[in-house]
């Protein structure tokens, strides 16, 4: 395997544990936002904003 493609496998395993990551946010949320800080096409940050309802 050459280093082009180990980056590549690397970069692949990378996106695919960002979208569990996401996927799994998205499960958990029920008000609020999440979202993704790109620096470079690459995702660096993910920041979760949780809203909690009150009933009165």
């Amino acid at each position: 395997m050459t280093d082009a493609e180990g980056g590549d496998l690397f970069k692949l395993a990378q996106s695919q544990n960002i979208a569990q990551l996401i996927e799994s946010l998205l499960r958990d949320i029920r008000f609020g936002s999440i979202e993704l800080v790109v620096h470079d096409g690459r995702v660096v940050q993910i920041e979760k904003h949780e809203k909690f309802r009150l009933n009165h």
